[in-house]
């Protein structure tokens, strides 16, 4: 005990340096820690010697951080599990469109080629003695256009009253919103020509019927070939035949109506025919734009507008895109 006694009270110990010292420059919460680590004492030759463990701040960190870590991938991995089985919901929602779609595809080729055969071996006397209208071959594709979307979708038609008959040429114009509109407004049984890309025409049987139909083609994004569509269209507006456009050039993405394009107008204020617009609503929700493999079900609706008629191409674009987005806006549809 006389060793303890004569021990200064600030006198540094063996292995160990005031706080205030250099090699030690800890923070108060620090010198707590050092303090609480003091736990190994031990009594050798009537000697008090104390062993100091100085903490590891590095490896306190280290489990903090690990700690953290565990508990954040664990949030993350019931989020991942909880996203993955909400995905796997959506993909059991969308299995019944898939399976619908492949049946719909399925059902348009086989009706397809019967009819097909049909117009191959009529098309000679189409061309001797309905050289323009061809309203055999329009008959024929009505048939086919029933008959794949029956078993699908149903439709409603208003406004058949407004529908000029086949006699009578005229400009037709309808939003666009998916690739059924051209099904649902072939069930018209009207004979205008459509425009449609030229590569489509390369397409087994399908592509062929329209090449039979007399159906126009186009190059997009070739100004030469949107030119000599326009002089084909007025054209044939002349000798007697109807011309079919969508204004906005493309389907809508979003089922909104988009900007009008003039150059059905221009072929209707030239040639002086009616332009009869007409609203689909329904088709983008069934068969959205970029994805053609499904089809939703669900109802169509299409509209016939009474015909206008003027010799002013850009007020007949305006009074037609007036007349369609209110039909839209008034069920509930969108517009840029």
């Amino acid at each position: 005990m006389e060793s303890l006694s004569r021990l200064k009270p600030f006198a540094p110990l063996p292995f160990f340096s005031p706080i205030n010292s250099a090699p030690f420059t800890y923070k108060p919460a620090s010198c707590r820690l050092l303090v609480c680590n003091c736990v190994k004492k031990k009594l050798d030759n009537r000697k008090l010697v104390l062993h100091f463990s100085a903490p590891k701040f590095g490896q306190i960190k280290l489990r903090k951080i690990q700690r953290d870590i565990i508990a954040r991938s664990e949030i993350a991995s019931s989020s991942t599990s909880s996203s993955d089985n909400s995905s796997h919901v959506l993909t059991d929602s969308q299995l019944g469109a898939r399976i619908r779609g492949i049946f719909f595809y399925l059902t348009t080729g086989i009706t397809a080629i019967p009819l097909f055969l049909t117009m191959v071996i009529i098309h000679p006397f189409i061309l001797s003695f309905d050289r323009y209208r061809r309203r055999l071959h329009y008959s024929i594709a009505s048939i086919w256009a029933s008959l794949t979307i029956f078993p699908f979708y149903k439709f409603e038609i208003d406004g058949l009253q407004n529908l000029p008959p086949n006699t009578v040429p005229s400009v037709y114009v309808s939003n666009h919103q998916s690739f059924l509109d051209i099904y649902t407004l072939l069930t018209l049984n009207r004979c205008f020509k459509f425009i449609s890309k030229r590569s489509i025409f390369v397409f087994p049987i399908i592509g062929w019927a329209m090449f039979l139909m007399g159906v126009i083609p186009l190059r997009r994004m070739d100004s030469r070939s949107q030119l000599d569509c326009l002089k084909r269209c007025m054209d044939l507006v002349r000798k007697g035949a109807s011309v079919f456009f969508f204004p906005e050039g493309t389907r809508s993405k979003d089922g909104k109506l988009g900007a009008f394009k003039k150059g059905a107008f221009s072929v209707a204020a030239k040639t002086g025919v009616p332009v009869v617009p007409i609203t689909l609503m329904g088709t983008g929700k069934l068969m959205p734009t970029g994805h053609e493999g499904i089809i939703h079900s669900g109802p169509v609706k299409v509209i016939i507008h009474k015909p206008i008629q003027g010799s002013n191409a850009e007020d007949l674009c305006d009074e037609a895109r007036s007349v369609i987005a209110e039909s839209l806006i008034s069920h509930g549809y969108g517009v840029h």
